[in-house]
């Protein structure tokens, strides 16, 4: 049986949930590795594609359980990067060599489609580097005026796609409305992103196998799958981060079936351990974020406990390229 689904595979034909879940089962999973590595070689040679992150604001409307930003948490220190100063670290980061700039934030009603379509469009005035949006759910019309403003991308993580599951994380919003969010964006012909987490409390590896399905079913252009990392200023304080080899897993099958996606070695996976982050390189993934947030202001991004800090743009970047050299990959 395990010979058939790994046929399927290979042909890139359909397969089914309970497949997926049997390949997740396997101990030996190096077949299914060297596959998406190999899938991975034909779509995108070895270039690493880098990309930088600037968290904008961390104000956010919603209480979801895991994140440090959701409304409840009242020991954060809360930020807005005037708009000013935004397009300064954008100008500084497309100097330094980045050809994309994630621009994040929380769900913040502050910032309006209107205040960040008026800054996607200074930007694309001043640089060309392509722009992704990451800032929730907005309506069909909000993404319409971003994505008229130059705006190339918008992630939106579906972050699990079990609705039992997704209403007892997100007391503010509901599954049908975030998969209605992504086919808004394919509609509107952005290039499309999703992910989910590994390792979330009720979590199991059929929901593991749907979202991985969901992912190809929107389709996605890009998928960030990263473990769950427990925050000290949520409810799920106490619980235990995800299992990076089933990240790994996730991802290689991801690949194997989105051949031509671009999927990025989460930031997540590097706080827990930054050899598996280098390793998952060779299991699919082909992109890299690099925060490019003022320091003043990372400390305050906390949705999880992040190590990572942001020191000299220039200087990143050129160290995080001769990390990827130094795995064998081009950086681009």
């Amino acid at each position: 049986m395990m010979n058939n689904i790994y046929e399927s595979l290979v042909q890139n034909a359909d397969i089914s949930q309970d497949e997926i879940v049997s390949l997740l089962e396997l101990e030996d999973f190096s077949k299914v590795f060297e596959l998406a590595d190999k899938i991975n070689f034909d779509n995108f040679k070895n270039k690493v594609d880098i990309r930088a992150i600037l968290e904008f604001s961390n104000y956010c409307k919603r209480k979801c359980v895991y994140c440090g930003l959701n409304s409840n948490n009242k020991n954060l220190t809360r930020y807005r990067i005037a708009e000013k100063e935004i397009l300064q670290v954008a100008v500084e980061t497309y100097k330094a060599g980045y050809k994309t700039i994630v621009l994040q934030s929380g769900e913040d009603p502050y910032f309006t489609a209107e205040k960040i379509g008026d800054i996607v469009k200074k930007i694309k005035e001043m640089t060309d580097m392509a722009i992704t949006v990451s800032c929730g759910e907005m309506s069909y019309e909000d993404y319409k005026y971003i994505k008229g403003c130059g705006a190339d991308r918008y992630l939106l993580k579906h972050e699990t796609s079990d609705e039992k599951l997704y209403s007892s994380l997100h007391s503010c919003g509901t599954l049908k409305n975030r998969l209605q969010c992504l086919k808004d964006l394919k509609k509107l012909n952005y290039y499309t992103g999703s992910g989910f987490m590994i390792g979330l409390p009720g979590q199991n590896l059929r929901t593991i196998a749907k979202d991985i399905l969901t992912l190809k079913t929107i389709p996605c252009d890009m998928a960030g799958i990263g473990p769950f990392i427990a925050s000290q200023d949520t409810p799920l304080r106490d619980m235990k981060n995800g299992d990076t080899l089933l990240v790994k897993k996730a991802v290689a099958i991801t690949r194997i079936l989105l051949p031509k996606a671009h999927l990025p070695a989460t930031t997540a996976l590097g706080v827990i351990d930054s050899k598996e982050k280098d390793s998952i390189f060779s299991c699919g993934a082909n992109v890299i974020m690099r925060k490019v947030t003022p320091q003043k202001y990372e400390q305050f991004y906390s949705i999880y406990p992040n190590k990572i800090k942001v020191n000299d743009i220039l200087k990143d970047r050129k160290i995080l390229e001769q990390q990827i050299i130094n795995i064998g990959k081009i950086p681009v």
